[in-house]
């Protein structure tokens, strides 16, 4: 199979930036205000956040092993229901690597650590503060199976879950960060002049604020990207519906409008998300993972469309 290419560069999100090692104490504030603990000792957290295995399209944004928890947090500026599957792979990828230095085969049990799944939620669609997202709810209904995973999904925009923001203050000025640089460009400001801005209004008895002006051009081009990405997502949504109603009109000609219309939807959808795909392909701003999630396809269909290209 051709080798599929895939740019990773800059695509780093400002919330990994800040807890994803670079100060382990922040990561170890954000754990604290979680789980409602008072660890002291950024060293007992190991960091295990999976780099770039581009063989399996996989990068997640902060893992680490601390007090035998196998935490896994991700950050997400768009609701997605199918966190708890993709949750669920990057456990997979980090158990195995966990178990290496495990006899499996042992006629005693081999201990692991707990597995705990936090999704940081700060897109712009209203979430209560905390919602609770499990595989199950992907079964066909009826269907029971042996595996579950559960997912946490945390809102942490500003004026959201304000006893956490209270427990960790890193956590609490990139929300701020995040909501001013969205203030800022609804106003009419360049994102670079939103970024600086945000970033100075921070307070100076902020942890992160030294952080973030050190890291300043590296920082602009993480919200560029979340920034550019979000307007192609959105201009690919509205052709996407778009084509579904156009051959929903053209079938209704044929069958009567309220059946055409559900039939040329169902039938338009293939095409539409193949074509929704290839268009994100060719923009190159998106990882093949971000394709699938959005268009629908399976990631097995979307690598496929990748190697053509």
């Amino acid at each position: 199979m051709a080798k599929i290419k895939v740019s990773r560069e800059n695509k780093d999100r400002v919330f990994r930036l800040i807890f994803g090692g670079n100060d382990k104490s922040w990561t170890l504030s954000l754990y604290n205000a979680v789980n409602g603990s008072a660890y002291t000792n950024p060293d007992d957290i190991t960091i295990t956040t999976i780099e770039d295995v581009l063989y399996l399209n996989m990068k997640n944004d902060v893992s680490f092993l601390i007090a035998d928890t196998m935490n896994i947090y991700e950050h997400q500026s768009t609701y997605n229901p199918n966190m708890p599957l993709r949750m669920l792979l990057y456990a997979g990828m980090l158990y195995s690597a966990y178990a290496q230095d495990l006899n499996t085969y042992s006629d005693r049990l081999q201990r692991l650590p707990a597995p705990k799944m936090i999704v940081f939620y700060n897109g712009k669609k209203k979430l209560d503060d905390e919602i609770v997202l499990r595989l199950s709810d992907a079964f066909q209904e009826g269907m029971k199976g042996d595996i579950e995973g559960t997912v946490h999904m945390l809102n942490i925009n500003s004026g959201s879950n304000m006893e956490l923001m209270e427990r960790c203050r890193p956590l609490s000025d990139y929300s701020k960060f995040v909501s001013n640089v969205r203030l800022l460009k609804a106003q009419g400001k360049e994102m670079a002049d939103a970024v600086h801005q945000a970033i100075r209004d921070l307070g100076d008895d902020s942890p992160i604020k030294g952080y973030l002006q050190k890291m300043e051009a590296k920082v602009l081009r993480s919200c560029i990207t979340e920034y550019d990405e979000q307007k192609v997502m959105d201009k690919f949504k509205e052709e996407y519906i778009a084509e579904g109603l156009q051959k929903g009109l053209q079938a209704g000609r044929a069958e009567g409008h309220a059946a055409g219309l559900q039939k040329g939807l169902k039938e338009g959808r293939a095409e539409t998300q193949t074509l929704t795909a290839k268009r994100m392909l060719e923009s190159g701003k998106f990882t093949l993972e971000d394709i699938a999630r959005f268009s629908g396809l399976p990631i097995k269909a979307v690598e496929n469309l990748a190697a053509k290209n």
